[in-house]
């Protein structure tokens, strides 16, 4: 009636390479767009095998269980176009990231103001019941 460890590692590596094949999909399309070329579902297809099969050398050569984008760098190396490419988008990711978090800091800040203005003061007197 359970999963199996077999079957449950199989269904994370389809998660896995679909989430691989649609950021390269996402890539192909954002690069046909700036070029004015187009990929065919074959192309992007081989493209996202490709890259999960070296992300997968990778981690597996590193003895990890994940791949950074310097990772992804260094597999691009070769390709002054791609690396450009890639340190451009991952740079976008980056930028993205701390903005998120920066409104995260911003919104639980203002939360924690909130709630201190909402509780009642403790009176001396009521301090000093609990102990």
């Amino acid at each position: 009636s359970g999963v199996s460890g077999a079957e449950l590692c199989g269904a994370v590596l389809q998660r896995l390479r679909a989430a691989v094949h649609y950021t390269a999909g996402c890539l192909c399309q954002g690069v046909a767009e700036d070029k004015g070329v187009l990929f065919s579902k074959q192309t992007v297809a081989a493209i996202s095998e490709i890259t999960f099969r070296q992300c997968g050398m990778s981690a597996w050569h590193a003895k990890r269980s994940t791949i950074t984008s310097e990772d992804v760098k260094l597999l691009a190396r070769r390709s002054n176009s791609l690396l450009k490419y890639i340190t451009q988008k991952s740079e976008e990711l980056a930028s993205s990231n701390m903005e998120q978090k920066e409104k995260k800091k911003k919104s639980s800040a203002t939360k924690g103001r909130r709630s201190e203005e909402n509780e009642a003061p403790v009176t001396e007197s009521e301090d000093s019941n609990m102990a």
